[in-house]
């Protein structure tokens, strides 16, 4: 079963407090998904770190009830 958006914004603002998201669906399925996602706790890490800490967020969907995330991060500036 494909994830909802307001889900998967849902779990990235509990793994990531105080963040900003923007969750855009690609395909209009429900499975194919992009995220933009603005955290004070990507401060100083490269940009793969900030990747791997979204996909802690999401808690092991990746690849099962999500699909596909397109991501962006980054720090506030």
């Amino acid at each position: 079963m494909a994830m909802q958006a307001q889900e998967i914004e849902r779990l990235i603002a509990e793994g990531l407090p105080g963040a900003t998201i923007e969750i855009r669906d690609l395909a209009g399925d429900g499975d194919h998904y992009a995220a933009k996602v603005i955290a004070p706790q990507f401060a100083g890490k490269t940009r793969v770190a900030q990747h791997k800490m979204v996909y802690d967020a999401l808690g092991g969907r990746m690849g099962g009830a999500l699909h596909a995330l397109q991501l962006t991060t980054q720090a506030p500036t």
